[in-house]
């Protein structure tokens, strides 16, 4: 069935209201407007007559021509020109005379009127999105937002006013998304569990992948990136598709049988991926269906109401500018309070009861990631929205919550994932060689691993606790206790984990006990969600961290703290760790203790999530000397995911375990022992306080093994066994690892790596 007869009923039901709303907007062009406001309501009315015309196209012609599905009559260049019209005023040439540009709208709409009308521009901006996937019932309610807006204005102009009260425009903000969550969250919920909306699917599955103008039928913003992306894929053997697809798929069959769980009760997956990988998507979705998965492909989302504050989720392309994305991440200020929370959480509810049968069949999400991207300088704008302390409790608070009434749909016991990664063309020159270690990489040695893992565990079942340390500047001394084993050989500490849930394989990890686990966690160079860190030092008492901090501002004047290095966003949200973030009066580094307070600013924004204090929630080892061994012969370890990085030296994880919300679904090895180590003191909590269980955050931090000194494991008569010596595996039957390291330093003697 076409996916558009779904929403045929709804469309119908709306098409009146549209019509209406988008006449009165034709009419706009001929009435005299006071400005500077009338400036930005032509330049916004244009826009949406563009959409008009686009929703016009789309509805008579198919998803992207006569033909539909099967292709189209609009030629290539075509395609492109329309794609680049639709996207070219949030283009970084283009961004900064932009109305959806917080300082472009202060700097001529004012201050205070700026940022409202300028999340209103935003918000209808996704209105692209709208028009390709025929959603008349989105593209109306935002026309008749933007109706609302320009009738408080024009009645002030007739009144001899030069603008309406501000107050008045965020009402009508704040009472269309709060009024409209209903159609905005539950089709967020929908679309991410309900196949027949195969508005992406179709294009995987149906268009003709060696014909590029395919790419175009999404909406989504098409770069270089996806050209290059797709041509590649095109390029590609069937065998290597269908060994990546493979992979992927397997990984996340593997999921489930390493944990216990029936995949037979499941009747969906939800594949995440970007654009330029359809012709992998594809197989797997066939590799998918051969397991009785039925494939739902979402969008990311696009409305504030569902947009997420940091990364994507879903099928989604390059983003044409991330500093306009990073400009808006916050719009949810705008109408953050006690009374929305509620009432989305209410709304999030509603709609897991209508989908309750489509929940409880989806088996969880597998994701294609993709890496190599030049590292992103955000600019902190003053003019930019801003959640204050008490919106920062309450997202936290919605995030806690949400989380619970999902898994009560959902539960964390029943359903798995899969992640694999693969890298970008903007990777460099020798992207095509990269790629195709990628691939090896993540289809290395199942077994192999298993057994060296295995070595490492034996030893580690051994230890009270074991004792990390660093080297070359490094200056790390950690003690991470373990749980007690009753009986070693039917319980274990530490899973032995391969190639399932998380691709590449080469990780033991444990969930440690917090009381007794305390040192310093130093990382000299490490990348965190795509912001890089110089410095980074956390301090743990009995498993909490208790003091954080890096050195990113350190000699840096107020140029440079602006752009450098990821780290500009640092001037953050919370006052409480000496942010700037609406301070106008703070400098950008200043002295040492302004750049230490925007050091730990940036540090709770992206490593703690904005959460006062974070529990140790995970220590691992990682194996995949291999990993590491490719990153410093092609010099990319600072742009890995932190998937592959993870696996690249021991890490620390701050935030939930790695059980959460399944920590009573018993979980064995693959020598029939019991991984006990599913809990920690702040997860047991659960068992009286929900809320004060989990955070609903995961944030790994690894050391590369060029800063790594000894693991040691220590047992309760004080001996030692030691795992790693200087950075090289010296415990029995883990030697072969260091084949790897030995190519790694040959590779690098030549090169200024450090």
């Amino acid at each position: 069935m076409d996916y558009r007869i779904l929403l045929q009923k709804e469309n119908d039901a709306v098409r009146e209201r549209y019509e209406l709303s988008m006449e009165r907007i034709r009419s706009m062009d001929t009435e005299e407007m006071g400005l500077p406001y009338g400036c930005y309501f032509k330049k916004v009315s244009a826009f949406i007559r563009r959409i008009e015309r686009l929703a016009k196209r789309v509805e008579e012609t198919g998803l992207n021509g006569e033909e539909g599905l099967e292709g189209t009559s609009l030629t290539l260049e075509a395609l492109q020109e329309e794609n680049y019209a639709l996207y070219k005023d949030i283009l970084p040439e283009n961004y900064r005379e932009s109305f959806a540009n917080p300082d472009y709208a202060v700097e001529v709409l004012g201050d205070g009127y700026g940022q409202l009308l300028s999340f209103l521009y935003t918000e209808i901006r996704a209105d692209i999105v709208y028009a390709f996937e025929m959603r008349l019932m989105n593209i109306t309610i935002l026309n008749e937002l933007f109706l609302e807006v320009y009738n408080l204005f024009a009645q002030a102009w007739e009144e001899g006013k030069n603008a309406p009260l501000e107050q008045l425009i965020k009402d009508s903000l704040y009472w269309f998304v709060s009024d409209y969550a209903e159609v905005t969250v539950d089709w967020r919920i929908r679309e991410g569990l309900d196949p027949a909306l195969s508005f992406g699917t179709d294009i995987v599955m149906k268009r003709d992948l060696t014909d590029l103008r395919y790419l175009y039928a999404y909406g989504e913003y098409v770069s270089e990136t996806e050209i290059k992306l797709a041509s590649f894929m095109n390029s590609l053997p069937q065998e290597t598709i269908d060994q990546m697809a493979s992979t992927y798929t397997e990984g996340f069959r593997k999921g489930f049988q390493v944990m216990g769980r029936d995949l037979k009760k499941k009747r969906t997956v939800v594949v995440e991926f970007q654009l330029g990988f359809e012709r992998m998507i594809r197989r797997a979705v066939e590799y998918f269906r051969e397991m009785g998965l039925e494939p739902i492909c979402y969008r990311a989302a696009v409305e504030s109401v569902n947009r997420r504050a940091n990364g994507r989720r879903g099928y989604y392309g390059t983003s044409p500018n991330k500093q306009y994305d990073y400009d808006h991440r916050y719009d949810s200020a705008l109408y953050m309070g006690n009374a929305f929370k509620e009432r989305k959480l209410a709304v999030l509810r509603s709609a897991y009861e209508t989908y309750r049968k489509e929940a409880a069949w989806c088996a969880g999400p597998a994701l294609v990631e993709t890496f190599g991207e030049e590292g992103f300088a955000p600019e902190n704008k003053k003019s930019a929205l801003a959640l204050n302390a008490h919106q920062e409790a309450l997202t936290l608070a919605y995030a806690n919550e949400s989380r619970q009434i999902v898994n009560q749909y959902m539960p964390g016991d029943e359903t798995s994932f899969t992640i694999i990664a693969f890298p970008k063309p903007e990777i460099g020159p020798d992207f095509e060689a990269v790629f195709r270690e990628t691939i090896r990489i993540n289809t290395l040695d199942y077994e192999k691993y298993q057994k060296i893992q295995q070595c490492i565990i034996q030893a580690l079942d051994e230890a009270g606790y074991v004792l990390i340390t660093g080297r070359d500047g490094n200056e790390t001394s950690m003690k991470v206790a373990l749980h007690p084993l009753r009986d070693r050989e039917k319980e274990t500490n530490f899973e032995n984990c391969v190639s399932d849930v998380n691709i590449p394989l080469g990780e033991v990890f444990t969930s440690p006990i917090l009381k007794g686990t305390e040192g310093l966690l130093h990382v000299k160079n490490v990348y965190v969600e795509d912001y890089q860190f110089r410095n980074l030092r956390m301090v743990f008492k009995d498993g909490k961290v208790t003091e954080y901090s890096c050195g990113n501002f350190e000699d840096m004047g107020e140029a440079g703290a602006a752009g450098n290095d990821k780290s500009a966003e640092a001037a953050g949200t919370d006052k409480d760790a000496g942010a700037a973030g609406n301070d106008k009066d703070a400098g950008a580094a200043g002295d040492a203790g302004d750049a230490r307070r925007q050091g730990q600013a940036l540090v709770k924004q992206v490593i703690m999530r904005n959460h006062d204090w974070l529990p140790l929630g995970e220590f691992a080892i990682g194996t995949n000397t291999t990993a590491y061994a490719v990153a410093r012969r092609f010099s990319i370890g600072d742009k890995l995911p932190i998937l592959i990085a993870e696996k690249m030296g021991p890490h620390f994880a701050v935030g939930d375990t790695c059980y959460s919300f399944a920590e009573d679904s018993p979980m064995y090895n693959p020598d029939g022992r019991e991984v006990i180590a599913r809990d920690n003191e702040i997860s047991l909590l659960r068992k009286t306080d929900m809320s004060k269980a989990y955070f609903s955050c995961h944030t790994d931090i690894t050391i590369p093994y060029s800063e790594l000194g000894d693991i040691k494991a220590v047992r309760a008569d004080g001996s030692l066994i030691d795992i790693i010596r200087q950075g090289r595996f010296v415990l029995e039957g883990t030697e072969e690892l260091n084949e790897a390291l030995d190519e790694a330093d040959d590779g690098a003697a030549g090169l200024d790596c450090e």
